[in-house]
């Protein structure tokens, strides 16, 4: 396969995503195997407490969302393309890149957000792999992907199982305007992700509603793990 080539996944491959693939499988084949566990779902619906909660039971987890602001930051290559490719309108005082202006933009247009995720997407899943071969050789029992694209990304293929996190609109609200996001990107946000939900029921295998009592929904998700673990013991 040459490089840029689509990979079985359907993202671009490259030579680094190549040599990080190889690693992975040979770290697997080295160390126990732990399950991954996706977690994805619209903004403000719970996914950082469920992969909180994952944690407390074992679990490696690793924050997409945060390998993007480190794979983003000012210079690195990703920086600098995303100052090239939307220009000042996303620039801060001090040249790097203004992220609340960022945000609003590519919430606003969905070319935008594609021409973003084509930036970050590669650079963030090598870091992602690194991450997951790491964990199963310190030998955890299971490692969790954080990530609101973990579809659309591709890193739903690294996947054993994948876990739908949701709740009702007016408790995602809520939560977002509780973060202090402004009422105007708080609705802004949750109409781009408008469905969001329902076109990734068909790739999920569990579906966590986080909109009742949290102790109920812990309870919930520590069985789910168990339910995992177990499956994963059986392969």
């Amino acid at each position: 396969m040459s490089d840029g080539e689509p990979n079985r996944d359907g993202v671009r491959d490259t030579g680094e995503a190549r040599d990080a693939d190889e690693a992975r499988d040979q770290g697997r084949a080295a160390h126990p195997r732990a399950v991954l566990i996706g977690i994805t779902g619209p903004i403000g619906c719970g996914k950082s407490q469920v992969s909180r909660w994952l944690a407390e039971l074992g679990a490696t987890t690793i924050d997409a969302d945060q390998v993007a602001r480190e794979v983003t930051a000012p210079g690195t290559p990703a920086h600098d393309a995303i100052l090239v490719r939307f220009g000042p309108a996303v620039a801060a005082a001090d040249g790097s890149v203004d992220r609340a202006a960022l945000g609003r933009l590519v919430f606003a247009d969905p070319a935008a957000l594609g021409a973003l995720e084509a930036i970050v997407h590669p650079a963030v899943r090598p870091r992602i792999l690194e991450a997951i071969a790491a964990a199963e050789a310190a030998g955890a029992p299971a490692v969790v992907i954080e990530a609101i694209k973990l579809v659309e990304g591709s890193l739903v293929a690294l996947c054993d199982e994948v876990w739908l996190v949701t709740c009702d609109p007016a408790v995602q609200r809520e939560r977002l305007l509780d973060r202090g996001t402004p009422p105007a990107d708080a609705e802004q946000r949750m109409a781009a992700q408008a469905g969001l939900a329902d076109r990734l029921r068909g790739a999920a295998h569990r579906v966590v509603d986080t909109s009742g009592a949290p102790a109920e929904t812990r309870a919930a998700v520590e069985v789910a793990m168990g339910e995992a673990l177990a499956a994963n013991r059986g392969r």
